[in-house]
């Protein structure tokens, strides 16, 4: 029945042949395409030699015999034919039986095989693969009897360690001390392929998969362990004679003492975590015809051999190989560098801090850019925003006079705001390029420019005092301390927000207290604090600050809401409104850029603005006094 096998595989290796050239013809839609997927499975071994400890006639031409092939249209048990003597020389190619042999197209070469030498009592035949494959199963068809006991065996390393498939023999526990799996499915060991008989065309086939040890995720680790292989090895550790010798046997038994295989037949395909359907050679040529070759070509955004990887600018998840139980691709995801990096890297701190939700970290961001997604722009240089965030010209350098910009802000490199493009001025220098003096300052130079001794402005280049009505001013202050153009140090940026200033011109009642006056507001008793009913209470860092005649517009980051009242507030930057009292426009309290301060005021419903004047409680922020307020708003003010 065993010898009836062969022709069935050839019909099935010939039927999976048509129909991949059906596939091939066929307008191709991706197998990938929102699912795992795995390149088909073939024969590892064609287009490979195998090596084998001896090859027969290698060294002297030898004298063989052996027994002829069945009859294939032959009925009932096999029976002994007349055997044939026949000479082996590895030198000559109508007597060689090289180890190439075993793994030829069995279409064009039917009746190749492989022979040992003789008198040989143990053979190793060894495939070789040049990379990582998936194994499915092994078919192996002798030409001589086959062995009573072998070991089929595979390395996961390149041939360092090797671990058994399976072993063969006739008697399992006698030979390796291990049950028959005719006895326990999940035995390592079977007799069912050790059978002399047939002398010739007798099969042994090996399964990686069986009922026993099935595998719901090809892909997962389990499945791995036990198919991934880069080389296989078939251990022939006791040979047997054909039962048919012992009739009547006129040759010498040395000339039946060998090993000889057919067909070596192993099963599998290119392993590609799931992330492929098609592979290509591993060095880019001289692979044969029918080759599986063993480089993916990967999809689903990842890279590598076997898509072991994500994809260069694809980290912003951690890689994963396809899930072949659900069918999800695990598809790497691309990291969102806004155009300004080739590659990026997977961050499992970032990755954790996100909420799990992204771990991408660019790798060295183009354009002047700087940041984990290259979001802002480097010192020196800043956002231009009439173009889009992806432009290779979004960041633009700073345009700064180089007398009238400062150089004391928390970063050397800091020259403008990375999101105004105005720059850090010296004291009395104003304009968005520090290239001049603001009014009621003169003398610009390299120490900036000096206060007007004057009641109103002076004259820029001389300091003169400029008195006459027609120069008089009404002057506006957007905070009662620094303005634009009085900034010397740049704010801490370490919350990606940078003081803005607008370049307005005024008074600053911080400097000149003779001409803006600003009395605090004390925190006072309960009773007092709880009469103001104040619509807000807040912590925040002020930002940017606004001149608008009378009032000023000062944009805060809210830290804590201790207190909201109509007009809905959130942690975000929002606007506050300090109004002006008086005809010179000074407006209190006093704010100064980079700070935070406890604020509570009043605020306008039918406008939502939050307001601040002198009736306002602004204090600088300090840990004490939060709680302070915050149990006279909880326990007493009601």
């Amino acid at each position: 029945m065993q010898s009836k096998t062969l022709p069935w595989i050839v019909l099935l290796a010939w039927a999976s042949w048509a129909h991949s050239v059906a596939d091939a013809v066929r307008q191709k839609a991706s197998r990938c395409d929102g699912h795992s997927c795995n390149p088909p499975v073939g024969n590892l071994a064609a287009g490979r030699t195998p090596s084998t400890l001896t090859t027969c006639g290698q060294n002297i031409t030898e004298l063989y015999c052996f027994y002829p092939d069945q009859n294939l249209l032959q009925t009932g048990p096999p029976a002994c034919r007349q055997h044939r003597c026949n000479k082996c020389n590895a030198n000559q190619p109508d007597n060689s039986h090289l180890p190439a042999d075993m793994t030829d197209d069995f279409f064009l070469n039917p009746v190749s095989w492989w022979q040992s030498a003789q008198a040989v009592h143990r053979e190793e035949i060894r495939l070789d693969l040049e990379t990582e494959f998936y194994l499915t199963h092994v078919i192996v068809v002798f030409k001589s009897p086959r062995p009573a006991a072998m070991v089929l065996e595979r390395s996961q390393d390149y041939g360092q360690t090797w671990r058994p498939y399976k072993y063969f023999a006739v008697n399992c526990t006698a030979t390796f001390g291990v049950q028959d799996d005719l006895k326990d499915e999940r035995a390592m060991c079977t007799s069912r392929y050790s059978d002399a008989l047939p002398c010739t065309r007798g099969e042994v086939i090996y399964r990686a998969l069986t009922p026993s040890n099935r595998i719901s995720d090809p892909y997962g680790p389990e499945a791995q362990d036990l198919l991934k292989l880069t080389n296989l090895r078939l251990r022939l550790l006791k040979r047997q004679d054909c039962p048919c010798q012992s009739t009547g046997l006129l040759e010498k038994p040395q000339r039946f003492a060998h090993f000889a295989i057919y067909d070596l037949i192993a099963r599998g395909s290119c392993f590609c975590n799931g992330h492929a359907e098609e592979c290509q050679h591993v060095n880019g040529s001289g692979a044969s015809e029918n080759m599986i070759h063993g480089k993916c070509v990967c999809q689903h955004n990842t890279a590598g051999d076997h898509c072991e990887r994500c994809a260069p600018l694809y980290n912003d998840l951690p890689w994963k190989p396809g899930d072949g139980k659900t069918g999800e691709p695990n598809e790497c995801q691309k990291c969102r560098c806004h155009n300004h990096s080739e590659s990026c890297h997977f961050d499992l701190n970032v990755w954790l801090a996100s909420g799990k939700k992204s771990g991408g970290v660019c790798d060295q961001c183009q354009h002047n850019t700087e940041g984990h997604r290259c979001q802002r722009c480097q010192p020196g240089f800043y956002r231009d925003s009439s173009v889009a965030v992806t432009s290779p010209v979004a960041c633009k350098p700073c345009s700064c006079d180089p007398l009238g910009v400062t150089n004391t802000t928390f970063n050397p490199g800091w020259k403008c705001n990375s999101k105004t493009g105005f720059c850090f001025c010296k004291p009395g220098v104003a304009g968005p390029h520090c290239d001049r003096c603001m009014m009621g300052y003169w003398g610009f130079g390299e120490d900036g420019c000096h206060p007007c001794d004057c009641s109103r402005s002076c004259d820029p280049l001389t300091g003169q005092c400029l008195d006459s009505y027609d120069n008089r001013h009404v002057l506006n202050i957007p905070v009662g301390g620094k303005i634009p153009d009085l900034i010397e140090m740049a704010a801490n940026e370490s919350e990606d927000d940078l003081i803005q200033w607008n370049g307005e011109q005024g008074f600053s009642a911080l400097r000149h207290p003779e001409k803006c006056v600003c009395k605090e507001r004390m925190l006072g008793s309960v009773v007092d604090f709880c009469q103001m009913k104040y619509a807000y209470v807040i912590k925040a860092r002020i930002l940017s600050a606004h001149d608008k005649g009378s009032h000023a517009e000062v944009v805060v980051k809210v830290k804590k809401i201790l207190k909201y009242g109509k007009v809905k507030l959130n942690r975000s930057n929002r606007s506050i409104y300090p109004e002006s009292w008086m005809n010179r426009g000074c407006t209190c309290p006093i704010l100064n850029p980079g700070m935070d301060y406890l604020i509570a005021g009043q605020e306008d419903v039918r406008t939502g603005k939050l307001l601040v004047n002198m009736h306002s409680l602004v204090k600088p922020w300090k840990a004490s006094l939060g709680r302070q307020v915050v149990d006279m708003l909880t326990m007493r003010c009601k």
